[in-house]
């Protein structure tokens, strides 16, 4: 099989499989269950397929013109590779947990359906080398979690789930007009000869500030994050797959596929985007110390750590960018982790509220070690993977002479610690509220332990993860 095979397989098995779920679960709901597992695991397995070419500096190409400059084209590189990877490994541990979490709730073939869509949707974004192909993936999987964060259809639920999608569905019409611009101004909306016609020249301020309006709504951040935190009333799968592997994640990969890999920026984006990721992630970080619901703290800490990630992207240097790029990894597992415990948590105790909680550590032992190693790595304790993709984002923040925002985020990383700390002990320690409370199902309990786990190796191998990330951002610095 070739490896244009393996691309193509690997975004329109999800896709494709998707529409085939409700059939499916009208015949056996186990068969539903598992073909989704399998499209979501058989897209990932493609996606390692495609690593070592990737890692040998090989770019493979896929295009198919059509009319009006919306060309059939799909690109993989390191980078793309390496994110669709990371989403794939993510998006199948959900899917699995999925199978505890989701089995008594109404609407299950729609939910399976739209998740694996998703996931198919962003691999399709991550391999796309043409703005209005990156564009089309880049809407759907905005459909895709207006349904699933409106999914138990309560009034105040779709009234959330329509936020989320005006708020980034207006940023995304934002980017659109950036794009067009884009395409006007090099003649075509393929990145390749965007790349030949900005090589050098930064492109005008207007276009990349429409640009950075979608990247910045999409990824929650300062203004435009507070839809994220409301986006808690979701499954606590969805909201994992959120923050975690796919839907936040969709506007820090775009901001390295447009404004590192492919065209400059003028010099003075990179004070701005760090100075606005630093005031996003301590407006964040300061809302997760006050706030008591446990799905929004977590959100909140999305946000916040968000922040770091644009810093290490922002600065061009080489160091950040592989920290950046690292980062995107290492929060995705463990913070897919944390909204899979709390999961865990909000069913057997019937609350998000953390002052209601405690002590859970003793009936939920598996749970809160799961979730404290995940916390670890968001933390950035050694020798958890955040800790090696935060120190090389400081690193290049302080080589490069950026002390006011190191200092910032290192307020940030501090109030990581004392927020997280803080909701540990609240629903883990102390005497218990809920003595009837138990763990959650084997395949709930399996999912957090194997992002904990995952968090931990992340760091203990950094060596494999860092060469990746490294090939993926070798060549960028202009």
């Amino acid at each position: 099989m070739s490896n244009q095979v393996v691309l193509l397989l690997a975004i329109f098995i999800p896709v494709a499989g998707a529409f085939l779920l409700p059939l499916a679960g009208a015949i056996n709901i186990r068969l539903r269950n598992t073909l989704s597992l399998i499209f979501v695991v058989s897209s990932f397995i493609l996606n390692l397929l495609l690593i070592p070419g990737a890692i040998a500096g090989k770019i493979l190409t896929i295009t198919q013109a059509l009319p009006f400059g919306f060309n059939f084209s799909f690109t993989a590189d390191a980078l793309a590779v390496f994110m669709a990877c990371v989403s794939s490994l993510i998006s199948s541990i959900i899917v699995f947990y999925s199978f505890g979490y989701i089995s008594h709730y109404e609407y299950q073939s729609e939910y399976y359906l739209m998740v694996t869509l998703f996931l198919g949707s962003m691999i399709g974004l991550v391999y796309s080398a043409n703005l209005i192909l990156l564009y089309i993936f880049w809407e759907i999987t905005a459909l895709c979690s207006w349904r699933l964060i409106g999914f138990f259809r309560e009034k105040q639920y779709v009234l959330k789930a329509d936020k989320a999608f005006l708020m980034t569905f207006f940023g995304a019409i934002s980017m659109l007009v950036g794009f067009i611009l884009i395409a006007f101004k090099a003649g075509s909306f393929e990145l390749s000869v965007i790349k030949e016609a900005f090589r050098n020249n930064p492109i005008p301020g207007l276009i990349v500030a429409l640009i950075l309006a979608g990247i910045l709504s999409k990824s929650a951040t300062l203004p435009f994050q507070t839809w994220l935190p409301d986006a808690g009333v979701a499954p606590s799968p969805v909201t994992a797959l959120l923050h975690a592997a796919v839907l936040v994640k969709i506007g820090v990969y775009v901001y390295a596929r447009l404004f590192v890999a492919t065209i400059d920026i003028p010099y003075i984006w990179h004070t701005i985007v760090p100075f606005i990721a630093g005031v996003s992630a301590l407006v964040a970080a300061g809302c997760a110390i006050v706030e008591i619901d446990l799905k929004r703290i977590i959100a909140y800490s999305t946000i916040s750590q968000i922040g770091f990630i644009f810093l290490g992207l922002s600065l061009n240097v080489q160091i950040g960018l592989v920290g950046g790029l690292l980062y995107i990894l290492m929060h995705g597992l463990s913070k897919a982790g944390l909204f899979l415990c709390a999961g865990i948590v909000e069913q057997n105790t019937k609350t998000k509220d953390i002052t209601k909680m405690g002590g859970l550590i003793q009936t939920m032992p598996f749970t809160a070690v799961a979730f404290l190693f995940c916390a670890f790595s968001v933390m950035g304790i050694p020798p958890f993977g955040g800790f090696f993709s935060k120190y090389m984002v400081f690193n290049s923040a302080v080589n490069n002479g950026n002390l006011w925002i190191t200092s910032i985020f290192l307020v940030g990383a501090f109030m990581t610690i004392i927020y997280l700390f803080r909701v540990f002990n609240m629903v883990f320690m102390g005497s218990p509220n809920s003595p009837l409370v138990k763990e959650g199902s084997k395949t709930m309990v399996f999912s957090v332990m194997s992002l904990a786990i995952l968090s931990f190796f992340a760091g203990i191998l950094i060596y494999y993860p860092f060469t990746f990330a490294n090939v993926a951002m070798a060549g960028f610095i202009r």
